[in-house]
């Protein structure tokens, strides 16, 4: 006759997370879920269950659908930013060696978060609310990318529809990188090479 053996039970309790540690599971949670599910099945409730936690966690961290959106958003920005920031301080100061940091630190950040980013991105159109905030974002990009190339601008300046180029470029080019219908290093080398047009235009 077969005996059942006795579940050992763990005697130590289950340690709480710090309010910060919770964000980060919840955020990693959210990113996984968007990668495996897509966007529009990121819900806060959602997120709770996946996060083995109750909806009032999730709330208390978010309050809408929109704060996540916004959350991860503003992480992926953060951490593109600090990216650039850094390469910028040890890159080669001319106009090629800037225009390829530039460059590599995009492609790199939106290659990094996979195919997520793109869903996140384009739900953030859906709202005035979510568009203001990459509005702020790009804008941000775009001034840092300005006070990088302008020293090498022919008029020491460069103009403000240049820069929406730049940007509008660097988003088509990193989303066909991502969806695999250029390589990293295609999309890179035509970044760069699109950056140094820009900058060396003459206006007259």
């Amino acid at each position: 006759m077969s005996s059942i053996e006795p579940r050992e039970i763990d005697p130590r309790p289950r340690r709480r997370l710090s309010r910060e540690e919770r964000h980060r599971q919840l955020m990693d949670t959210a990113w996984r879920l968007v990668r495996e599910e897509g966007t529009d099945a990121l819900t806060l409730g959602r997120l709770a269950e996946q996060a083995g936690i109750t909806k009032p966690v999730v709330y208390d961290h978010f309050g809408t659908r929109t704060g996540l959106l916004i959350a991860l958003y503003r992480e992926f920005d953060d951490r593109q930013t600090a990216l650039l920031q850094a390469a910028l301080q040890t890159g080669e100061p001319t106009l090629a060696g800037r225009a390829a940091v530039i460059a590599s630190a995009y492609l790199d950040c939106v290659l990094a978060q996979g195919r997520e980013i793109p869903g996140v991105v384009a739900a953030l159109t859906s709202s005035p609310e979510l568009e203001k905030v990459k509005r702020e974002c790009d804008a941000a990009f775009r001034e840092t990318c300005r006070a990088a190339l302008a020293p090498f601008a022919p008029a020491g300046a460069i103009a403000p529809a240049g820069l929406w180029a730049m940007l509008g470029a660097a988003e088509a080019l990193s989303a066909a990188a991502a969806n695999g219908d250029l390589t990293a290093a295609e999309a890179e080398a035509e970044l760069a090479e699109t950056i140094v047009a820009m900058v060396s235009r003459r206006r007259g």
